[in-house]
């Protein structure tokens, strides 16, 4: 926790997010202990809680009311209950309960002017979250799995195991409160928890759990690398037109493939797309290997990417300086405004959904 909070330039308002859970529990405990003290490495500190009911459960009311009072007895301050309804948002029920978490997390630490947000995610849910991420074939950033640090997020007891959070509540007292989601065979992260990750244990050995947090500390530095060159490859790559973005295709295509997709991908949000999946990256990308113009290739967030060909380029100026295209032969005509790249491009452009 000291060093979480220091990682984070020692906020002085930080916000405990407790589900009663025991990883959480714990994080509370210890954070009421720099609470009661009233500093962190003599930096002081504030100590609040919130506690986020999902309403997806019977009782979960009565459990949310009674982890207040808990963080209350704490010496958290101050401490409220937050209730959230868990739409549907087309990617599975725990996506769309995070999404609601976390706004709620957002809405709380903003009224309440905290600097930070304390998540109690252990070692053991690393794991679990790059072990599903290699299940569903994703990439670095998924791969690099949850950040100690994002923003106002921390995550101090990211190098804990499951079994050190029980403990701790076993020393200061506590009752955790057992999500039966936590089991619940309907879920992939509880199938991966209960079933998958026990079986890796007993055939591989103990240990691969620290190992695959392991794996993800590294992909986060390298998921940092890339993401600052790909950010910077775009930026002196991209023009714009109106709402569109375009990027020249002869400089797109002879960057390497893991820069090459990224920059397609940022192109794409640039514009207001959501993040592409492979296999969307891999249409957009196979445009660059056309002939003539081609596309659009839907991307999600209501994005279409196309290439426009050098010849209809110059048709494009043609008919914007009423001139021909080409002279008798065959080099483009002279005079009119010129664009520097003499290449196609990739142009992005937001399209507005129908309205139904």
């Amino acid at each position: 926790m000291q060093n979480g909070l220091a990682s984070a330039g020692y906020p002085s308002h930080v916000l405990v997010a407790c589900s009663g859970g025991p990883d959480s529990l714990a994080l509370a405990a210890i954070a009421a202990y720099f609470a009661r003290r009233g500093h962190v490495d003599g930096h002081p500190v504030s100590v609040a809680g919130v506690v986020v009911d999902h309403q997806l459960q019977p009782g979960s009311g009565e459990v949310a009311s009674r982890t207040a009072a808990v963080l209350r007895e704490l010496g958290l301050f101050p401490v409220e209950v937050r209730t959230v309804e868990v739409a549907a948002t087309g990617f599975g029920p725990e996506a769309a309960a995070r999404d609601a978490r976390h706004a709620a997390l957002e809405s709380a630490a903003d009224q309440l002017g905290c600097d930070a947000i304390l998540l109690g995610h252990t070692l053991d849910d690393q794991a679990e979250q790059v072990l599903l991420g290699l299940a569903r074939g994703s990439g670095t950033r998924s791969l690099a799995g949850m950040r100690p640090v994002r923003g106002r997020l921390l995550r101090p007891f990211l190098g804990l195991r499951r079994e050190e959070t029980l403990e701790i509540c076993r020393v200061e007292e506590l009752s955790p409160w057992h999500d039966p989601s936590n089991s619940d065979p309907a879920f992939a992260r509880s199938r991966t928890r209960v079933e998958v990750m026990p079986v890796l244990e007993e055939k591989l050995g103990p240990g691969v759990a620290e190992s695959l947090a392991r794996t993800a500390a590294i992909l986060q530095q390298d998921a940092d690398f890339l993401e600052d060159l790909a950010k910077e490859t775009y930026l002196s790559l991209v023009q714009r037109e109106g709402g569109d973005a375009w990027l020249p295709e002869d400089a797109v295509r002879e960057l390497p493939a893991a820069l090459r997709f990224r920059v397609i991908a940022k192109a794409a949000a640039d514009v207001g797309g959501q993040q592409p999946g492979y296999g969307r990256l891999q249409a957009a990308e196979a445009l660059l290997r056309r002939q003539g113009s081609a596309g659009p290739v839907e991307l999600p967030g209501h994005v279409s990417v196309y290439r426009l060909s050098l010849s209809d380029l110059e048709q494009e100026r043609s008919d914007t300086s009423g001139g021909s295209a080409a002279d008798a032969t065959g080099n483009p005509a002279k005079g009119g405004p010129r664009e520097a790249a003499r290449c196609g491009k990739l142009v992005f452009r937001h399209q507005k959904p129908s309205q139904q």
